[in-house]
């Protein structure tokens, strides 16, 4: 087999074939007759055969022409089948889509929506993997990610600014009556040192006088327990206070900002443009909540 033989020269030999003409095939495929000829040309010296002969009424095939476009015109077929499958696969919103998130996004936001995105599309499987680490989209690990924080490198990401997440101060009923400046004089519940970097915990370390910080931890759900128990105060996303019923002392302290990470080749894929596009419209729906303009 003739290695440097063009693929593409088939459907020229094919049309070629049927016509019996170099400017009818050109016209069938919208190209110049005398790019027809060369083309065949090109495809008979490759496979060093003779696949037409030039005859009164037209190209005639050869033999060995006739075993070419038999045999061609089952692979073109298979091609275009192939093709127009893989076009149908790419709209079809069906599949398994994964989202990583950190858990509170899951638990007091999309959870509350995706039921009403699968009864819409009930081929569509969502998988939400509640993590906060990094992902390589090169290898796949997820198909979106919501991060507070855009990635320092990853060539296959595509990255979109969703827009803000607000947290506020919360608290048990005993610190209803807490004046602002008192803050700094009662306890806290705060991350763990290791999350002392994060926007949250640099805000409470400008607290004055500076807070007692009787319990760390590195859950957020276990921090909420321990503010409705009355352990301390606690600088929550306001989205999740507002769930957990606990009494909202401030306005928005602090805002970080939320970002949509994606594998570039998602935009291609009928199920994944349209997971992306529900969850831009999801945030844009629920932006006073996530932002913490509305109590």
């Amino acid at each position: 087999m003739a290695d440097d033989f063009d693929w593409n020269d088939i459907p020229l030999v094919l049309a070629l074939a049927r016509s019996g003409s170099m400017s009818a095939a050109g016209r069938q495929l919208g190209v110049d007759a005398s790019t027809i000829s060369r083309r065949v040309a090109a495809a008979e010296k490759a496979l060093n055969l003779r696949l037409f002969t030039r005859a009164t009424t037209g190209y005639q095939l050869t033999d060995a022409g006739q075993v070419f476009v038999e045999r061609g015109e089952a692979v073109y077929g298979s091609v275009q089948s192939m093709l127009l499958a893989s076009t149908r696969e790419a709209e079809t919103i069906a599949g398994t889509v994964r989202i990583s998130a950190i858990d509170f996004l899951f638990d007091h936001w999309l959870v509350r929506h995706v039921g009403a995105l699968c009864a819409r599309h009930p081929a569509l499987e969502v998988n939400l993997v509640a993590d906060n680490q990094n992902v390589s989209f090169a290898r796949r690990e997820a198909d979106f990610a919501l991060r507070l924080a855009p990635p320092a490198d990853d060539a296959a990401v595509l990255m979109r600014r969703l827009g803000e997440i607000g947290w506020a101060v919360y608290g048990a009923p005993a610190y209803a009556d807490v004046p602002r400046e008192a803050w700094g004089t009662q306890p806290w519940v705060a991350l763990e040192e290791a999350l002392a970097h994060v926007p949250e915990m640099r805000w409470l370390a400008r607290l004055a006088p500076r807070p007692r910080q009787p319990l760390r931890v590195n859950s957020l759900s276990t921090m909420v327990n321990a503010c409705r128990a009355g352990v301390g105060m606690a600088l929550l996303p306001c989205i999740v206070g507002a769930d957990e019923g606990l009494l909202r002392l401030s306005g928005a302290e602090v805002t970080r900002e939320l970002w949509l990470l994606s594998h570039r080749d998602a935009v291609s894929i009928g199920r994944f443009k349209l997971v992306a596009g529900w969850l831009a419209q999801l945030f844009d729906d629920s932006r006073a909540a996530l932002c913490g303009a509305v109590r």
